[in-house]
């Protein structure tokens, strides 16, 4: 008998370089010349900044009474619309009904709508001679325009969208087989909703709330539209720092940083959502 030739020792398998590509100059100038478009706004706020007398401009009761009001009208923008756009989401997820896209549609409408406009169709919609306005002062007494609650109100129109699409996202990238096997088990519906749906999408809502957070924070045309520019009632921040522009340009300046500051954070933290790793 022959002999045994010796088993062939397995290959290690060898990591795959990366080659690098030289970018043509045709693309690298504009690249450059964009990046610097959007750079360089960024760093002259940060290099015209009142750096040594930051805390004195913090400090002043319009500021504060800005940043407050702020806060607690995104949080609250952010509250109603996880309340309202996470069903929306799985309705649109989940149930094939006619006229799906249609609702898609104009659920991303405000996405696009000029925030000016989206103001103009609130006030015809919510105001004291609007369509539900004028029936909600003469029954309840109740008056939206020109309030904080009328604050909240165009926040949340202008950021809704940024959530529903998420939750979306999120149900339709979810395994629906968890979901088929808590119906088989005997949870109905609602159980299946609340122990199943909401846990696997929960990463999904958090990035939604985030990004409806900041762009309610950050909102300003349908604000100054349905609600004015009322200082401790309706002056958020975004509104202060065009108030600021033709009296304090340091305050301006000021709160502009902290919307910033707030913006960098943001993508920072949610980066994973929309960037993969090289």
């Amino acid at each position: 008998m022959g002999k045994r030739a010796p088993a062939a020792r397995p290959q290690q398998a060898v990591p795959l370089r990366r080659r690098t590509q030289r970018v043509p100059v045709p693309l690298l100038v504009p690249a450059a010349l964009g990046l610097a478009f959007l750079v360089l706004p960024l760093a002259g706020l940060l290099i015209r900044a009142p750096w040594g007398s930051m805390w004195q401009h913090l400090s002043e009761p319009g500021v504060l009474t800005a940043l407050r009001l702020s806060l607690l009208t995104a949080t609250a923008a952010t509250g109603a619309c996880v309340l309202l756009g996470v069903p929306l989401a799985w309705l649109l997820a989940r149930v094939d009904f006619p006229g799906r896209r249609l609702v898609r549609a104009l659920v991303t409408v405000p996405l696009v709508l000029p925030p000016v406009v989206g103001g103009v169709a609130l006030l015809l919609v919510f105001g004291r001679k609007g369509i539900l306005g004028s029936w909600l002062d003469a029954t309840f007494g109740i008056t939206l325009p020109f309030t904080t609650t009328g604050v909240i109100v165009a926040e949340a129109f202008v950021a809704m969208p940024f959530l529903v699409i998420a939750v979306e996202g999120a149900l339709r990238g979810a395994d629906v087989r968890y979901e088929e096997a808590a119906a088989t088990l005997g949870a109905g519906r609602w159980t299946t909703f609340t122990h199943v749906t909401l846990p696997l999408v929960a990463p999904g809502i958090a990035a939604g709330a985030v990004l409806c957070w900041a762009r309610a924070l950050g909102e300003f045309g349908a604000t100054i539209t349905f609600a004015g520019n009322f200082p401790g009632r309706t002056q958020t921040m975004p509104l202060a720092v065009y108030l600021a522009l033709e009296t304090d340009l340091q305050s301006a300046i000021v709160l502009s940083l902290i919307l910033l500051t707030v913006s960098v954070a943001i993508l920072a933290g949610l980066r994973d959502k929309w960037l993969t790793s090289p």
